[in-house]
């Protein structure tokens, strides 16, 4: 009984079992000595001055005397033991010797990069995924960042929309699992842990719907499908625990993302109950003047900090403005505080007040520099994230023994490109990265020849290239041809209305094409590209994504057989831009199309099939995998019942190779109109040639929820269709009662 009074006492007054206070208590002091000016302070984020991901708005000398004066909270794009530790020195002069934290967009790795992050989703392993961002978090920790600007849970169904780069493609159930796996992978064992960095959930929220594609563009949907499409990976993110959250440029129903309460208040911080902080996207708070919802800057501080934003990235907004607001009784200073308390709880968590420079330490730093380990499992996350089209005559995998292989193509000895968009630069990146033709070139036997033309550059008219390439391609036995988009073609800031080959890359796509030549096409993208015309006369096609800094060695070990390729589109794949919007869960219509082809009187294009050129899930393999004996526990169940679905799964191939099962529903009459289909679970399974494995799938009420016009989540009852297959579009289905 004295044991328990005891621990009631600790508690009442934030105190642990063993005489130590908790976070809370602590930051509960802290606050009681700050000046409102300090408390602002730490709403306060600046970017460093080498290097910038948006418009600066900031004088450096400025910045630097605001952080000894206790009035910064944050830096971004400050990295290295050195320049964190002198960063870290500065805050340490203020009154209060309240550390900074420091953030980067280590989206995609930080010394070791692998795939761009759609790329990343094409391998459809969740635990590859998780390691990568482990990898990155303990890279990142070392060269003294505190926090990473990722994972980006943005779905998105526009490829004409850069970002689409740097999230997990176009479905909800995909998106959120590959969104933990981020989470899990940032923040490790905890925050607190040398090796963990703080993670971001952006941007919150609808960023990926922004209209025709454009980025920082507006958003126009309903309630409805915010909550059930966009909302669930940001969900899934605050109950794991995710340490921030970022806000979107767009707005929501009229209303900047930046400044609304009805995400950031009544969702994330009121029936969410996250306790995290959340930080404005770059520029995002004062820039509510240009959306027209705010008259000035002062009025887009009080409006922000009242929504509950509670950090600004380089706006210089809440520090200019917020003092005078609290002052002149326009924003209760409760508001500060509890943005100040989020931040402070973070840097008590992350172990700073206990030694502001424990992640500024050089042996780490050099230990993780060129980590070999890091490297080889870059290289083998590489293989795993490429999707192979189209194979049909079984070009690949090529012989190592070919007497002579041409590579060309304006990609072939590029290195610092593979890092793709989003890639933080080192100054050796050159010299690290391993070029797809030193490669291709490592693995080929000594007596093989490997040729190289570059044929053309990227994004000009160029032809002059031509009979070289043209040339090469007629002394090989197998050419291969490397096309795309240059790596900064995606990411931010870069909406293309045009996503076919840039150039003249086509034209000479078929110039090598009139020589007869077994013809191995890879395209280096970091979204979905329009290539119709290689699609239908091309008949060995592989989308490479940008593979990091191994990439050379990842895509040789696809090409010569060392790794049977097993990626699936995260991503529709259109057949023209005319196309997008094109996504595999889209509604029906009273005059759905029967087959394809049918053009009149139905939702149609008289010019253009319906179906698109790659199906959301599509990926070939070296093998092939034969579905059969699908089986239901039951085709008739009440309540809380569970349905078991069970398939056999053979590999009737010649080679061993990875598969991955999707399974899909059709809740076929609603109160609201449901998607055609709605992944609802996948299985990565290996099998070797000649194998057969039974894959099982469970499937309970929770999972045919769904959102109604009044934004009631619930399921009921009715006739189900249950799909399982290799695509969205290549199932086998089985329907089902299910009587609540």
């Amino acid at each position: 009984m004295k044991k328990i009074c005891f621990l009631l006492i600790c508690s009442a007054f934030g105190i642990n079992a063993y005489g130590q206070k908790t976070i809370d208590q602590k930051v509960s002091e802290l606050l009681s000595k700050m000046t409102l000016e300090e408390k602002v302070g730490q709403l306060v984020q600046y970017s460093g001055f080498e290097y910038a991901t948006g418009p600066q708005n900031s004088n450096s000398a400025t910045v630097l005397e605001e952080i000894k004066s206790g009035k910064v909270g944050s830096m971004l794009n400050v990295a290295g033991v050195e320049e964190t530790r002198s960063f870290q020195k500065l805050a340490l002069q203020s009154r209060l010797k309240i550390p900074l934290l420091f953030g980067q967009d280590v989206i995609h790795g930080y010394r070791t990069t692998f795939p761009v992050n759609l790329g990343q989703a094409a391998s459809w392993d969740l635990g590859l995924i998780e390691k990568s961002e482990r990898i990155a978090a303990t890279e990142a920790s070392a060269y003294g960042i505190h926090w990473t600007f990722a994972p980006m849970v943005d779905i998105a169904r526009d490829p004409r929309w850069g970002r689409v780069m740097e999230g997990s493609g176009e479905d909800t159930y995909l998106g959120t699992q590959i969104g933990l796996a981020r989470i899990k992978g940032f923040q490790g064992k905890g925050l607190g842990n040398i090796d963990a960095i703080m993670a971001c959930a952006k941007h919150f929220a609808a960023y990926g719907a922004a209209v025709g594609g454009r980025d920082y563009n507006s958003v126009d949907m309903s309630l409805r499908q915010l909550n059930e499409t966009y909302l669930p990976p940001f969900k899934a993110a605050a109950e794991a625990g995710v340490a921030t959250f970022m806000n979107s440029f767009n707005d929501i129903n009229g209303v900047p993302a930046t400044a609304n309460t009805y995400i950031l208040r009544d969702l994330l911080k009121g029936k969410w109950n996250y306790k995290g902080f959340v930080v404005s996207d770059w520029g995002s708070i004062g820039e509510m003047t240009y959306h027209g919802y705010t008259k000035d800057k002062t009025e887009a501080a009080q409006k922000a900090i009242l929504a509950g934003s509670d950090m600004d990235m380089e706006s210089r907004v809440y520090m200019a403005e917020l003092p005078k607001l609290v002052k002149e009784g326009k924003v209760d200073p409760k508001f500060i505080d509890e943005a100040a308390r989020r931040i402070l709880t973070k840097k008590f968590e992350m172990g700073l007040f206990d030694d502001p420079y424990r992640f500024s330490d050089d042996k780490r730093q050099k230990d993780q520099t060129n980590n070999q380990e890091n490297r080889k499992f870059g290289r083998e996350f590489g293989s795993k994230s490429m999707v192979l089209l189209k194979n049909q005559k079984n070009i690949l995998p090529i012989s190592k023994s070919t007497k002579t292989v041409a590579l060309i193509g304006p990609f072939g000895k590029e290195t610092v490109a593979n890092h793709g968009f989003w890639a933080v630069g080192f100054k050796d990146d050159s010299q690290r990265i391993v070029s797809q033709f030193d490669g291709i070139r490592n693995q080929l036997d000594q007596n093989s020849a490997l040729l190289y033309a570059k044929g053309c550059n990227v994004d000009d008219q160029d032809r002059s290239m031509f009979a070289e390439a043209v040339e090469t391609a007629k002394k090989a036995d197998v050419v291969i041809m490397t096309l795309g988009e240059g790596h900064a073609m995606s990411g931010e800031a870069k909406s293309r209305s045009n996503i076919h080959f840039s150039g003249v890359q086509e034209d000479l796509l078929k110039e090598i094409a009139k020589t007869g030549k077994p013809i191995v096409l890879m395209i280096n993208a970091g979204r979905p590209l329009v290539f119709d015309w290689a699609a239908d006369n091309i008949p060995t096609i592989m989308y490479t994504w940008w593979l990091g800094t191994e990439a050379g060695n990842s895509i040789a070990d696809v090409l010569f057989g060392k790794v049977n390729p097993g990626g699936k589109l995260p991503m529709t794949f259109p057949r023209t831009e005319g196309q997008i919007p094109v996504y595999y869960n889209h509604y029906n219509t009273g005059r759905p199309a029967k087959t394809n082809t049918e053009r009149n009187y139905v939702s149609a294009y008289i010019d253009l099939d319906n179906d698109p050129k790659f199906p959301f899930g599509y990926g070939l393999s070296y093998t092939q995998f034969k579905y059969s004996d699908m089986i239901l526990s039951s085709a008739d169940l009440k309540g809380n019942q569970t349905l078991n679905i069970k398939v056999n799964i053979s590999n009737t191939g010649n080679y061993d190779g990875e598969e991955v099962v999707q399974l899909y529903i059709r809740d076929l009459f609603g109160k609201v109109v449901r998607p055609v289909k709605e992944l609802k679970g996948f299985q990565k399974i290996f099998l070797k040639k000649g194998e057969t494995k039974i894959v099982s799938f469970n499937l309970t009420p929770e999972n045919l929820k769904f959102y109604d016009d009044a934004l009631n989540y619930d399921w009921e009852g009715g006739e189900f269709d249950i799909m399982v297959g290799t695509n969205s579009q290549d199932v086998q289905t089985k329907r089902i009662s299910w009587i609540k």
